[in-house]
């Protein structure tokens, strides 16, 4: 059954408002709408992967009543352009195997070259996922030894717009040392691993733009619907309200008058010129305002065929309000989801890693360790993967360079949840615990063949425990079997465990796969 949440209704009508608008749209998109000959969105184009083992829809816009006939290997398969211009089919389920073209025709004709059948995923988020291989680890060797031409990519134009697009700018590109270097690295190496594991073709829908929130990525209408969120949007109605348009670039040309007077002064003096003044935007068109990239960056993907979406985001949302987080990004899945209309849309996440001054205290509170606390409340969204990367990060860079093991994690949740293999994907996770006394025991699953402790000093660093008083102590922890005990002098009667929990927090439990356990809190 397709999946139907309660903003399913608001959803279809967005969509609808997405074609509806298509023929204003002419200057932000890559062809006319005038349906005087058939056009394709530019996401069905050569090199394209479809999805395997399912219907795969094929859509564009020829002259209102055309007949449209879409041939592939399997069968013809043809229809009607609707009264905006818009025609859909969907193809039969395909299988792997040799490239081939789809012959389209209509008012016009169209051939789509090179087309293979495997694994389609969606990845998204800011500039973690945007951060080429070129700009990540061994960039030269990885580049040197990219050649899978059954790994392609396609690359969406960034567009923050207040209004649904029916189609954006991009190209699928094959994957070859040539061409890796600006394949976003996360999605490449997750990528990598399951064309390896899978031996299949593997197609990467890439869409990210750095230093954009979560609320950027999620339609307004889906927000709009959880009270929860409205301090968010209130935000920015405040902003948009508050803008004057004449007031701002008056005020601009005075500051830029004011700069290119320093600028010639310290030019004389033999100093570097002072900071440009930023030209004015309209807030409207904000890449972080609500929906803004949902709407020019997600909505012209829908419905393309996929298996699943990977998502590194959360580093802007540290700034507040951060505890709305897990909100935020559960109602991104539902909308997502909901476009898709598929309940069981599998949904992995990057947890944010490792960053800024190693941990000092036992516990330190802020909105980087609120947003991975957002982050594992997910979890209890169904069909949804963490990767955890508390060790993987850099304390002087956000933008850490190791994506090899942000990718493999995230292909392990994959693997072994959407792929159903018999692996260890993810882990030590807390199962129960308990408190006795002056302790208390935390019993894990996910261990992988067992717990271990990985830390320089050799012991089990990182937790952290509190009594009815509230206030942490570092607390001695020790693994037996499969469960950690905990207890600290400083803590006669214990009411809170925490472990890891800092931005840069002191890490050391993991299972004997190599994988480490969350940041977690348990308490009575």
């Amino acid at each position: 059954m397709p999946f139907r949440p309660t903003l399913t209704n608001i959803m279809r009508k967005s969509m609808l408002l997405a074609v509806s608008l298509s023929a204003g749209l002419a200057i932000l998109l890559p062809a006319s709408h005038s349906h005087a000959e058939l056009r394709l969105p530019a996401v069905i184009s050569d090199h394209m992967v479809l999805q395997q083992e399912t219907e795969n829809a094929i859509w564009g816009w020829d002259s209102p009543g055309a007949t449209v006939t879409v041939r592939c290997p399997v069968g013809t398969v043809s229809t009607t352009a609707d009264k905006t211009g818009r025609w859909q089919v969907l193809l039969p389920p395909l299988k792997p195997g040799e490239p081939f073209s789809l012959a389209i025709s209509g008012s016009s004709s169209r051939r789509v070259q090179d087309v293979l059948v495997g694994e389609v995923w969606l990845a998204s988020g800011q500039s973690n996922m945007a951060m080429p291989v070129r700009g990540a680890k061994n960039a030269e060797q990885e580049q040197a030894a990219a050649n899978f031409p059954q790994i392609r990519m396609f690359q969406t134009t960034r567009m923050s717009i207040d209004t649904p697009q029916d189609d954006c700018r991009g190209q699928w590109l094959v994957c070859t040392p040539q061409t890796v270097g600006g394949f976003s690295a996360t999605a490449y190496y997750f990528g990598r691993e399951l064309h390896e594991r899978l031996n299949c073709p593997v197609g990467l829908l890439h869409s990210s733009w750095g230093g954009t929130a979560v609320e950027a990525w999620t339609s307004l209408e889906a927000q709009a619907a959880l009270p929860k969120l409205a301090p968010v949007l209130k935000t920015w109605e405040e902003q948009i309200a508050a803008h004057d348009p004449d007031a701002a670039r008056a005020d601009y040309e005075r500051q830029l008058a004011k700069w290119k007077e320093a600028s010639a002064r310290n030019k004389i003096a033999g100093k570097p010129a002072p900071r440009r003044p930023t030209a004015p935007s309209d807030p409207r068109l904000n890449q972080n305002r609500p929906g803004n990239l949902f709407n020019g960056m997600i909505a012209p993907l829908v419905p393309y065929g996929i298996r699943g979406a990977i998502w590194y985001q959360g580093e802007r949302n540290r700034r507040g309000p951060s505890q709305l987080y897990g909100d935020q990004l559960q109602c991104l899945i539902a909308d997502w989801r909901g476009r898709w209309e598929r309940d069981a849309f599998p949904f992995l996440y990057v947890q944010l890693p490792n960053f800024t001054a190693p941990q000092t205290m036992p516990v330190e509170e802020d909105g980087w360790v609120d947003v991975r606390v957002g982050m594992d409340r997910t979890l209890s969204v169904p069909h949804t993967g963490m990767a955890v990367t508390i060790d993987v990060g850099e304390a002087n860079d956000i933008h850490p360079k190791n994506k090899q093991d942000v990718g493999k994690r995230l292909a392990l949740w994959a693997l072994g949840t959407t792929y159903n293999k018999e692996i260890v994907y993810s882990g030590p996770r807390v199962k129960s615990h308990a408190f006795t006394g002056a302790d208390a025991k935390i019993q894990f699953d996910h261990v992988g063949g067992g717990l271990e402790c990985r830390s320089e000093t050799g012991k089990l660093d990182g937790f952290a425990m509190a009594g009815a008083d509230g206030v942490f102590h570092w607390a001695e922890a020790k693994i037996v079997g499969d469960s950690v005990e905990v207890s600290s002098a400083a803590v006669a009667e214990p009411r809170e465990v925490r472990y890891a929990w800092a931005p840069h927090p002191k890490c050391s439990l993991y299972n004997r796969a190599g994988l480490p356990a969350a940041p977690f809190q348990i308490a009575p």
